[in-house]
């Protein structure tokens, strides 16, 4: 199991404390794999990026304009976190759902 978010987010840190066997990739030092940012565009289309970051607000609106894809890619920060991949199912956030989705898969 993967989780890829930030090493230095709140919510990334809580996933990681709650999933001890997933490994952390910090997307802004490592970037995120061009495999699982399509399927996670395919799955999520736009709720994939967070509006609501301090990245986002930070953006131009030549920046914001620019396709999800091609957003994430530049500025990987601007990513919902966390993005975990577990096995072949993708999850987006960290909410009480999505902690007992993953452990029911684990179990």
């Amino acid at each position: 199991m993967r989780i890829y978010g930030l090493k230095n987010c709140d919510t990334c840190r809580k996933a990681l404390k709650s999933l001890p066997d997933a490994e952390l990739v910090d997307v802004r030092a490592e970037g995120l794999p061009d495999a699982v940012l399509d399927a996670a565009l395919a799955q999520f289309q736009g709720a994939l990026v967070n509006t609501r970051s301090a990245t986002w607000r930070g953006l131009d609106e030549a920046e914001r304009g620019m396709a999800a894809r091609d957003l994430i890619k530049a500025h990987p920060a601007v990513m919902k976190r966390p993005l975990i991949a577990a096995g072949n199912a993708l999850f987006l956030g960290w909410s009480k759902d999505v902690e007992a989705d993953l452990k029911s898969l684990r179990s």
